[in-house]
């Protein structure tokens, strides 16, 4: 089963809204309702955007990405999802000077298994990732962000900086992901 960790995003309801038409089985729980059977019971996980910083989101959802690489489970995290992973694997993010929000064209820079062709993209979001650890490599970039789509090196742990679910060619990338998990 597909867990969606519900981080206050103003777009879960369409992430839910795109899986359901996908006939993908899945469940949405808040950040702060997410107990260790629930992690135990999902195969693969969706990491929503957020509307605010906090610490014990942040705090959650880092266990969360901990707890898919220990047990070589899939993931996708959108917005701040994707920060959080970059944060949890050693990257660092930033607070940009004005928000990054509308439709914008993401380069596809690299081969990867979400996307062949350049996309356009809904942005929305106030910090970006700056740095990636390690673990991650850059599959694509836009005018405004560098990071745009990440990938764990050698697990199907895959992030986001916009929001796949508010575009047609985002909800093309995340059929992509439910593909890579079925």
């Amino acid at each position: 089963m597909l867990l969606v960790v519900d981080n206050g995003s103003v777009y879960t309801t369409e992430i839910s809204k795109m899986l359901s038409k996908n006939n993908t089985v899945h469940t949405v729980i808040p950040f702060d309702q997410i107990a260790q059977v629930d992690l135990k019971n999902s195969d693969s996980f969706i990491l929503s955007g957020r509307r605010r910083n906090d610490q014990k989101m942040n705090a959650i959802n880092s266990k969360i990405v901990n707890y898919v690489i220990s047990e070589k489970k899939a993931l996708l995290g959108i917005c701040y999802g994707a920060e959080i992973l970059a944060l949890t694997l050693g990257g660092t993010i930033r607070k940009l000077g004005n928000s990054v929000n509308g439709i914008q064209k993401v380069k596809i820079i690299a081969p990867n298994s979400l996307s062949e062709k350049d996309i356009e993209a809904f942005q929305s979001h106030s910090y970006e990732i700056s740095k990636l650890g390690n673990q991650l490599q850059n599959f694509g970039s836009s005018d405004t962000c560098q990071y745009e789509i990440i990938k764990h090196q050698t697990l199907p742990i895959f992030g986001t900086q916009f929001h796949p679910e508010m575009s047609k060619d985002g909800q093309l990338l995340i059929e992509s992901f439910l593909k890579i998990i079925h």
